[in-house]
Formats: structure tokens, C-alpha cells, sequence
């Protein structure tokens, strides 16, 4: 049968129609298969998994961690691509011995305590001077017999077990021109301030200026702190951060952008610090609850003592580890000499 000139254009037409057809279904294909190529790319460096960190504190969360929780909560960590776990020590002095058995990364402690623990060959490192000056002062009260060290003479002094305060009341007294060796020296644990509110002495070692100076102000008592720099003790830094040798070892690039993360941080403690503490108290440890007076108090003690003035925050001096190291090893704290350089390093 012939066909006829209606049906040979119906059959163009239906050609035309699944020629189209085909063309949009390559297009569809295509398109899904570029969506698949970019779906696939490599993610961008803020998509990338955060590393961990762990660091352990000193003490309870207080005024001088605000660094701390300020980096965190402002997403300066996260910018390093860092997700840092900050921890509270079961005990004062677990943080150094933790971090030296690599069960923690970093750790808050002290520069007299890191020189003692290298003349022991525990491996740790400080890594940045937090706080740069003693906080630990020689506390009497206002108005008592005691005005300056060599009054301790035959009087009685509180401090918390530890022989370094023991040693700070010697050098402060002989210092003074006194003989230290008639000063009587009691270990009063941590009850520093009912042994002084109570007068069972006369003065008392191992209380902080921004803490037991303050609580024991605002309940009456208020207190008459003595530097000890002002008497032969070395200008010494209170707090410093701690890594182990192991540690810079295997993290130096991860403990590298931590200093840099609380270095902005810090700056974001000084440029606004009622916002840092209202941060801080986000973190109140419910079993040392915090007062928010008192806290307000410290950080502005803390801050000047935390500037690193010229050098960024963090920077440690070689002269300060020398001058800590002889006076230690003067007062028979370190059992070996030590090479200071392997106790600290600038990140």
C-alpha cells in the first residue's frame, strides 16, 4: 500500500517529537552527572573534621581561665580547626602529672613546678607564660605587729604543704635582714583562711592575691599582701602552660594554633571583660561555685599581671627560667641541675 502524503508528514512529525525527546534526556544525564562530580570534591578547609585537643586546669574554673572559654566560645579554636576539651583536675597537683603520662595534652601549671619536675626528668615543657608575676603573696593583717618579713621572727606562719612557700618565707625574712630559722612554720593545708581569720597565726604562705586576699577582705578580714619579689624571691610566672616532650613532639603544628587561639582570646578577655566572665560563668563548677564580686575583682588584678607588654601574650623570657632555676637550685628544690632551654619553648 502506498502511502499517502498525510501519513509520511505524521511519521516526520513523530521523529521530530523523539528526536527532541532524546536531546532533553542527554541534557538531564549530563546535568546529574556534573552534580555528582561536585558532590564529590574534596571539602573545603572549614569543612574539614576539627582536630582534638585536651587541656586540664589548675584548679576550678575561675577569673584567669576566661582566655580559655572566651577562645572556645567565640570560635577561635574552631578557626585553627582545633575542638578543644578543657578538663578540672580530681586534684591541685594532677594536671602536671597527667599531661607528662600523655593522658592529656596541655595542662595549667607552674613555672617553679615545671623546673623542679625536669630536675626529676619528667618530660614537660612549658609552652607560655600565662600569668606573669607571682600571685602568691606573703598575706598578714591590716594593722597587726607585722609590716615586714623579718617581723615574722618567733611568730607563726601558715602554709599549704608545699616546700616551695616554706622556702619563699625563708629567702623573704633573711632577705629583710632577720634569721629566718626562728620563724615557725606550720602546714595548714588548704585551710589558709580560717588559720588566719581565726589568728591560730600570725601570717600565712600560698594565698593568692586574687583570691584568698579578696574572700578574706570582703568576710572582715582584709589582709596586708607582701611581694614577694620586693624580698629576694625571683619574679617568677605564676601560671604556665604545659606540654609534654612527647607531645611537641607528635602536635607541635596542633599546640602551635592553640597559643594561637588564645592569644585572640586574650585579647578578647582585655578589650571585653564582663563579657569573658559571663562566659566564664557558663562553666561554674557547681561544686566551687563562683562569686561573681570576687571574680570580677580578680580579673583586674589578673590582666595587667597576664600582659606580656612588647611581646605577645604567652612569650617567655630566658632570664626568667635562668633566675628561677638558680634560685630553686640555691634553696636545694631541684635535686639535678638542669639545662633551662629543655624546660621551656616559644611556639
Amino acid at each position: 500500500m502506498t502511502p499517502t502524503k498525510n501519513s509520511i508528514n505524521s511519521t516526520k512529525s513523530m521523529i521530530s517529537i523523539l528526536l527532541v525527546f532524546l536531546l532533553l534526556s542527554l541534557t538531564a544525564c549530563s546535568s546529574r552527572a556534573n552534580s555528582n562530580q561536585v558532590s564529590v570534591q574534596p571539602p573545603t578547609s572549614s569543612e574539614k573534621e576539627l582536630q582534638e585537643l585536651s587541656i586540664m586546669l589548675d584548679w576550678y574554673p575561675n577569673a584567669v581561665h576566661s582566655f580559655l572559654y572566651s577562645a572556645q566560645k567565640n570560635g577561635y579554636f574552631a578557626k585553627q580547626g582545633l575542638e578543644v576539651n578543657i578538663q578540672m583536675p580530681a586534684e591541685t597537683n594532677d594536671s602536671l602529672k597527667l599531661v607528662a603520662a600523655g593522658k592529656v595534652d596541655l595542662a595549667l601549671s607552674y613555672q617553679p613546678q615545671v623546673l623542679m619536675a625536669r630536675g626529676e626528668n619528667i618530660p614537660v615543657k612549658s609552652i607560655a607564660a600565662i600569668v606573669r608575676h607571682p600571685l602568691n603573696h606573703l598575706m598578714v593583717p591590716v594593722g597587726g605587729k607585722v609590716k615586714s618579713p623579718k617581723d615574722l621572727i618567733g611568730a607563726n606562719v601558715g602554709y599549704s604543704s608545699i616546700p616551695l612557700y616554706e622556702a619563699m618565707v625563708h629567702t623573704m625574712i633573711k632577705n629583710d635582714g632577720g634569721a629566718s630559722e626562728n620563724v615557725n612554720m606550720i602546714d595548714v593545708g588548704y585551710d589558709l583562711i580560717p588559720a588566719i581569720a581565726t589568728s591560730k597565726v600570725d601570717a600565712i604562705m600560698g594565698g593568692f592575691i586574687n583570691h584568698e586576699q579578696l574572700i578574706l577582705a570582703k568576710q572582715g578580714h582584709p589582709m596586708v599582701s607582701l611581694n614577694p619579689t620586693e624580698y629576694g624571691v625571683p619574679d617568677y610566672y605564676e601560671l604556665v602552660l604545659v606540654a609534654s616532650d612527647q607531645g611537641l613532639k607528635d602536635k607541635t603544628e596542633l599546640l602551635t594554633k592553640f597559643v594561637t587561639a588564645i592569644r585572640e582570646g586574650q585579647q578578647y578577655v582585655q578589650q571585653h571583660p564582663d563579657q569573658a566572665l559571663s562566659v566564664l560563668f557558663e562553666h561554674e563548677d557547681q561544686t566551687s561555685p563562683l562569686d561573681k564580686e570576687i571574680e570580677t575583682k580578680s580579673l583586674q588584678i589578673l590582666l595587667p599581671l597576664m600582659d606580656a607588654m612588647d611581646q605577645p601574650f604567652g612569650y617567655q623570657a630566658p632570664v626568667s627560667w635562668e633566675n628561677v632555676n638558680q634560685w630553686l637550685m640555691t634553696n636545694k628544690l631541684l635535686s639535678n641541675s638542669i639545662n633551662t632551654n629543655d624546660a621551656f619553648i616559644n611556639l
